[in-house]
């Protein structure tokens, strides 16, 4: 009987046992079955993660991008306030400066060099004023002079073109000179109109700078064609061609000098100090000389030349460049340096044109290889010729 009792004891925890096992195997099954859910639906979902995750680095990356260009268009701002208060202040400065020698009147006793420079002043590195001055002396008659304007005016449509009267031309001296009555003295004092042309060019440009052309000359470029690529206008004060550069041994029986800058083509800007030069030599010539005045020969090239014309144009530049404090030069200058160029040649702040720049040949190859630096041609009338001779 005890026997018995023992047996189902043991089937019973035998029973259990297995009952246990079983349980702990569904578990393990159920438990097995839900991570393999899960796997699933994690890798069904990766690929959305992944594009979900580009999609937030792109969007990441872009607002990054406006963060940074508004950072350069911040500053692309802030530097161009800064250059337009940079020009401000050049501004204030240079009426601040003009009020200044407003208020710092010249001393009575200047020279006349010395009021020339403190009225019309020198900025190298200011533009050329779009002027281009001529005179009429009514040697031409209306329809030639008609014709030139038009053909200037052509060729330079943005330039004011003034062509002068003696009665214009006196008025101008007038106005622009009354501060300085020696000039207007010494205008008045010229025995002969064409004299006074000379004079007049070089009064002009060093008032209001621009550009001076002969009446009888024609261009064949715009002004602005004639500075070379290869030259900042700013390093350019003034601009001139050769008239003469002696090949032949007797060339003292035409010309003063053996090479010789031309004036029938002059461009300035204002208050250069060769045309300061030139008109304070002009005016100390006449106004010492006054009772000589009449016997000056104006039929004679050499005599016009050495008096207002282009032998007395070159001796001031010449003086200029053997200026090493004016030039900034630290070598001698000599004709040597211009004679036989081909091409424009910048010394100092003047540059200088070959002998044909601006005295085109009439009938020229158009083939010529030079021909991008023919600019002007010039009859060369010397209408002067017709003057009354007087003694010299």
């Amino acid at each position: 009987m005890a026997r018995k009792r023992s047996n189902f004891k043991i089937l019973r925890i035998f029973f259990f046992l297995i009952a246990g096992l079983a349980g702990i195997a569904l578990l393990l099954k159920l438990s097995s079955n839900a991570r393999a859910s899960d796997i699933q639906k994690i890798l069904q979902n990766l690929p959305k993660e992944i594009t979900q995750s580009i999609n937030v680095a792109n969007s990441n990356q872009k607002a990054d991008a406006d963060v940074m260009a508004k950072f350069a268009k911040l500053a692309e701002d802030i530097k161009l306030k800064q250059e337009e208060q940079s020009k401000q202040f050049e501004r204030q400065r240079k009426v601040l400066e003009r009020k200044l020698r407003n208020m710092k009147q010249i001393s009575t006793d200047a020279t006349l060099r010395e009021k020339l420079a403190y009225n019309f002043e020198y900025d190298g590195k200011s533009r050329f004023p779009a002027f281009l001055w001529q005179t009429w002396s009514g040697s031409q008659t209306p329809e030639e002079v008609l014709h030139v304007k038009a053909t200037w005016q052509e060729k330079n449509p943005g330039f004011v073109h003034e062509i002068l009267t003696p009665e214009m031309m006196n008025a101008l001296v007038h106005h622009y000179y009354s501060i300085v009555p020696e000039v207007v003295e010494a205008y008045k004092l010229l025995p002969d109109n064409i004299l006074r042309i000379d004079f007049f060019k070089y009064l002009v440009l060093l008032a209001r700078g621009g550009t001076y052309a002969d009446i009888d000359t024609s261009p064949l470029q715009p002004i602005p064609n004639w500075i070379p690529e290869t030259v900042e206008p700013s390093d350019i004060g003034l601009t001139v061609g050769i008239e003469h550069d002696a090949q032949a041994v007797d060339w003292r029986s035409h010309y003063v000098r053996r090479l010789q800058f031309g004036t029938w083509v002059i461009q300035a800007k204002p208050g250069h100090p060769v045309l300061r030069e030139v008109v304070a030599q002009i005016v100390e010539h006449v106004l010492n000389n006054k009772d000589d005045l009449s016997t000056v020969n104006v039929r004679n090239d050499l005599s016009v030349m050495k008096f207002t014309g282009s032998a007395l144009f070159t001796d001031a530049i010449m003086t200029y460049l053997n200026d090493f404090i004016k030039s900034g030069l630290d070598r001698k200058v000599t004709w040597r340096d211009f004679t036989k160029i081909t091409s424009p040649k910048l010394v100092s702040d003047i540059l200088v044109f070959p002998e044909f720049s601006f005295n085109v040949p009439e009938n020229f190859d158009k083939e010529d290889p030079l021909r991008a630096q023919f600019f002007i041609s010039h009859k060369g009338e010397k209408f002067w010729k017709a003057a009354p001779k007087v003694a010299s």
